[in-house]
């Protein structure tokens, strides 16, 4: 399979919602496949760079969502998030993301995400704070479900990369979504200039969010931490595909690379680059 691609596929002329995703940080733990291949739906397997997938920790502010090329919405359109998130690719070679939760403080945006795209958003008291040359994320989950899950994550943001390396492309240029529907996989795409990457230290990394997505908990530092001022964002209509690749009992399909492997379950794991 080729390199993940640091610019995206042609621009989405007719954007579904645009949107910014601004203050950035990037946190990733690397993780055997098989730990992971389960969460993903049917019709994708874990991405894998190196032997491992990875699990990402994304806090950020999103900004002024809006429906077509209309203006983004002020308030309602304007709010901290917080995501867990795997690595997933489908049987057309479109690589992406799954997010196994998405914490978000506006109730509104929450609803309309769970309904509307059936996504894992979840309702949240949140904030994003700068302080001095620090940026402090803090979320404690409101709805639905029972509450207790929460994070707090403090990073201070460092140099510009001027040429980051293969992982970190591989992290950040993700350029769709994948989630489970109907009749498979489906994909929504999204198109953004290129990532402005800096190094971040992590000061703070407080949070259960990970166990409360059905992912063990992180026995070792991330392998990469990440910080980005954001981008503008377009987002794309639903691509829905019927790809069996994985049977209903949960065994990958012959084709897939992760049972070519045959890789044990494992838990979290430092990868060494």
């Amino acid at each position: 399979m080729q390199k993940p691609a640091p610019d995206g596929p042609a621009d989405i002329r007719f954007p579904l919602l645009t949107q910014q995703w601004l203050d950035l940080t990037f946190i990733h733990w690397a993780v055997e496949p098989a730990v992971v291949a389960q969460l993903l739906p049917i019709g994708t397997v874990p991405d894998i760079h190196d032997g491992s997938t990875y699990v990402g920790l994304v806090a950020f502010r999103m900004h002024k969502v809006g429906w077509f090329r209309l203006p983004g919405v002020p308030y309602l359109g304007s709010f901290p998030e917080t995501n867990v998130r795997l690595y997933s690719v489908d049987t057309q070679g479109r690589r992406g993301v799954v997010f196994r939760s998405m914490d978000a403080s506006r109730l509104i945006p929450v609803v309309m995400g769970r309904i509307g795209f059936h996504l894992p958003y979840l309702w949240s008291r949140m904030a994003v704070r700068a302080v001095g040359d620090t940026v402090t994320y803090t979320s404690s989950r409101r709805w639905p479900g029972g509450r207790g899950a929460s994070s707090r994550i403090t990073v201070r943001p460092g140099e510009r990369i001027d040429e980051p390396t293969e992982l970190e492309h591989f992290l950040t240029a993700r350029w769709g979504m994948h989630k489970p529907s109907a009749d498979g996989a489906a994909y929504l795409p999204n198109h953004h200039p290129r990532w402005p990457l800096h190094r971040a230290e992590l000061i703070t990394c407080e949070e259960n969010l990970l166990t409360a997505a059905g992912l063990p908990a992180p026995s070792t530092v991330p392998v990469s931490v990440l910080y980005s001022p954001g981008v503008p964002v377009r987002l794309g209509r639903l691509v829905r595909q019927s790809a069996p690749s994985r049977h209903r009992d949960g065994e990958v399909g012959p084709a897939d690379h992760l049972q070519a492997e045959g890789r044990p379950r494992l838990g979290f794991h430092q990868l060494m680059v």
